[in-house]
């Protein structure tokens, strides 16, 4: 049976173009088709995580690619609607030790999504964590967090809050949490991409209740080979905070943690909320 997740980054090549074909010249776009995925829907439109991953998955699969992702960084123009989308990707430029790419993702509406990303060569350098990683209970001893939305992206992890839940108006917009797959499966940088995103909006944490709310603006900085990020346990330790909210948007700082205590993952938002 195909994972849900493997199923929402399958990719097709389009036969109907010659930008569409793998084995064009060494730059240029080229175009490969995806679909939303019911078992990833949100309020409105996908999972942002979930777009995340396709738009990475369109790039790593590109036999062109050289190197791990080390960066990404998505603006989400406009929901994304069900159904097909195109995805377009253009390694812009090849150096020895990284590679960048641009990304978009059309619909029949027009451009829905535009970003960038690093893939990068790694090599034997200076290595320290500055970060420490939070101590907290072990996921087998924090209890499972019940789902305060029925939402169907929200099915596909199991989520355990150590601190932060959104229930109460809080001083701190702070949230820790363990974070699993509902069906396990190894993690690899595009189901990373998509896993930091699992923060609820962190308006929700301030005032402890739903407003609407959407990510315009998503990076991630990934810290760790494939090797390593196969080889890590099933837990993923998450954890996010804003510095200011202001003008009906907000920023979003989150980590992302192994269960070793390796870092895996930076990342960052800009959120729109409303209704606050």
């Amino acid at each position: 049976m195909t994972h849900t997740f493997d199923a929402l980054i399958a990719l097709e090549v389009p036969t109907d173009g010659a930008q569409s074909t793998p084995d064009a010249g060494p730059e240029g776009p080229r175009t490969v088709t995806a679909r939303t995925h019911p078992a990833w829907a949100n309020m409105v439109g996908p999972y942002g995580g979930a777009t995340a991953a396709q738009a990475l998955a369109g790039i790593t699969a590109d036999p062109r690619a050289q190197g791990r992702p080390a960066a990404l960084t998505l603006n989400f123009a406009a929901p994304v609607e069900e159904g097909t989308m195109d995805i377009v990707v253009d390694p812009v430029r090849t150096n020895r030790s990284n590679q960048h790419w641009t990304v978009r993702i059309d619909q029949e509406s027009g451009t829905v999504l535009t970003g960038t990303a690093l893939l990068a060569r790694g090599r034997e350098t200076f290595t320290d964590t500055e970060l420490s990683v939070p101590q907290v209970p072990a996921p087998a001893d924090v209890d499972i967090t019940p789902y305060q939305m029925a939402l169907p992206w929200m099915e596909n992890y199991v989520f355990r809050i150590v601190s932060g839940v959104p229930t109460a108006a809080s001083e701190s917009s702070e949230t820790l949490m363990w974070v699993s797959q509902t069906q396990p499966r190894p993690w690899d940088h595009v189901s990373l991409a998509a896993a930091c995103d699992v923060f609820f909006p962190r308006i929700f944490a301030r005032t402890g209740t739903p407003s609407p709310a959407g990510t315009v603006s998503y990076t991630v900085y990934f810290h760790t080979a494939p090797e390593a990020l196969a080889a890590q346990g099933e837990h993923l330790l998450c954890r996010a905070a804003a510095s200011r909210f202001h003008e009906g948007h907000f920023d979003q700082i989150g980590h992302v943690w192994g269960e070793d205590g390796e870092l895996l993952a930076t990342t960052t938002q800009l959120v729109y909320f409303k209704g606050v």
